[in-house]
């Protein structure tokens, strides 16, 4: 069987985290980078084995690579840009940038519907942080209180984060109704009781020596449940990434979420 080319979008942390776990991925191949920061026309592998194409253009990077996956961590600027270009060639889309909008989501649907092939938007690509999400969705149904605490290093683009908003959504939908939420009667500073989305409070904290960590917390009558996950390094996104890359070879279909790529 042939190896899955895979060009990677971007060469910041994650970028370079990824493009280091496909090139030690059986089965796959790196095949060239994306950069639009850049005007070099190589990079050189993780490994020092050698160079493979950069370039800040996309659709002439795909063209001159002609990969089979499309890996992108950037923004959501950025990832309205590069993920058209692929699937326009035929190129199937992994993406892990959060903040995307509605409209970009529902164009990415349809994109994929008409050329037949598979892309997979997932928030988070830490099979713990899936499993958290999972259980929180479990636990909806016993608490009538909901808040979720996120943590990320100072320079992340959103807040909250994309998982955190994830995991409020989840946890709503299968709660079938808002979760309470307390209001003080005086806000000493504004905004000190978070944002809220359906009842579920949801707090960001940015500094550095976060990478990506989350706590959900549930309470009811004389107690308190906390669900939490921590990705310590960026190399926890990996696994779920290369299965991603493998999956969406197999799919026709826009697939939102790592869950569902899992069996949950």
């Amino acid at each position: 069987m042939d190896k899955i080319r895979v060009a990677v979008c971007g060469t910041g942390f994650m970028g370079r985290e990824v493009l280091a776990g496909v090139l030690r991925e059986p089965g796959l191949e790196p095949a060239g980078v994306i950069e639009k920061f850049s005007d070099a026309d190589s990079v050189r592998l993780p490994d020092g084995s050698g160079s493979i194409p950069l370039g800040k253009d996309p659709g002439a990077l795909l063209d001159l690579v002609k990969p089979d996956v499309l890996i992108d961590f950037t923004n959501a600027a950025w990832t309205a840009e590069v993920a058209p270009a692929a699937l326009q060639r035929g190129v199937r889309v992994v993406i892990g940038t959060t903040g995307l909008s509605e409209a970009f989501l529902k164009e990415l649907e349809a994109s994929c519907k008409a050329q037949g092939i598979g892309a997979v938007v997932a928030p988070n690509f830490a099979i713990g942080a899936v499993l958290m999400i999972h259980m929180a969705k479990l636990a909806s149904g016993y608490f009538d209180f909901a808040e979720i605490t996120e943590m990320h290093q100072e320079k992340k683009a959103d807040a909250p984060s994309g998982t955190a908003i994830a995991t409020a959504q989840e946890m709503v939908a299968a709660r079938g109704k808002p979760f309470e939420h307390t209001d003080p009667e005086k806000d000493t500073l504004p905004n000190a009781r978070g944002a809220v989305y359906e009842g579920v409070a949801l707090h960001s904290q940015r500094m550095p020596g976060f990478v990506a960590h989350q706590e959900v917390a549930l309470g009811g009558l004389g107690q308190t449940l906390r669900i939490r996950h921590d990705s310590t390094g960026r190399e926890s996104f990996i696994p779920g990434v290369l299965l991603a890359t493998r999956e969406v070879m197999k799919r026709r279909e826009l697939v939102i979420g790592l869950d569902k790529l899992i069996g949950l």
